[in-house]
């Protein structure tokens, strides 16, 4: 592990957690936990609750980013997906973990503008951004055309509903042995019960609280 642990990559990580950590949204304070819990599951409103939620970060937290970097390395990844950039905490992991692999290519996917302008901002900081491809808009539409031929691992952490989705966008570039990791992946009933099938194609398993590690089969 030597880019993710050493400057200017680690001193960035460690600065970004804390904005992260420190970040607040009025427009959180007005939704009630049921409204919440109905638009972060809804395949239609899912771009009006992700603009709400433009300035919070929705990070993945140290352990899981440490855990990107090592499944990423583990299965010494080339090609990457990952629906969900946000400030590109998670997307620097898996990029780094590129980086130590001998290069790479990772497509992440972000619909918010202001997101993705500092996701860029971070890449570059963290001297990664020469192995990032951006594409904004929905990814249902994004990461829909121009994929590779084969994808060694995929990362789930947009709009929860949209889980199963954009697996199936995916699916048949997906190389065998290759890993999916969703987070909050409790959240998508539809996406667990497919990946969690016996006859789907996939060995499944509940990781670190709410994610979810599959393997392609």
């Amino acid at each position: 592990m030597t880019t993710l642990t050493t400057a200017p990559l680690a001193p960035l990580l460690n600065r970004l957690f804390e904005e992260a950590a420190a970040a607040t949204s009025p427009a959180v304070s007005e939704l009630t936990g049921e409204e919440r819990m109905r638009l972060i599951s809804s395949k239609t409103e899912y771009l009006d609750l992700y603009g709400r939620l433009k300035d919070l970060w929705l990070p993945v937290s140290r352990e899981a980013g440490t855990l990107l970097y090592v499944l990423a390395r583990s299965c010494r990844a080339q090609t990457i997906i990952e629906f969900g950039t946000s400030f590109g905490i998670s997307t620097l992991h898996l990029a780094a973990a590129l980086r130590d692999n001998g290069g790479g290519r990772l497509i992440t996917s972000e619909f918010e503008p202001s997101k993705l302008r500092r996701a860029r901002e971070n890449l570059t900081a963290g001297g990664l951004v020469d192995l990032v491809e951006i594409r904004e808009g929905d990814a249902l539409y994004t990461l829909g055309t121009d994929l590779p031929n084969t994808i060694d691992l995929l990362f789930l952490d947009g709009a929860k509903g949209l889980y199963r989705d954009i697996l199936e966008l995916v699916e048949d570039r997906l190389r065998p042995g290759a890993l999916i990791v969703a987070d909050n992946a409790d959240l998508s009933p539809e996406y667990l019960a497919r990946v969690r099938s016996a006859a789907a194609g996939y060995l499944s398993v509940p990781f670190e609280e709410d994610i979810e590690l599959s393997m392609r089969v």
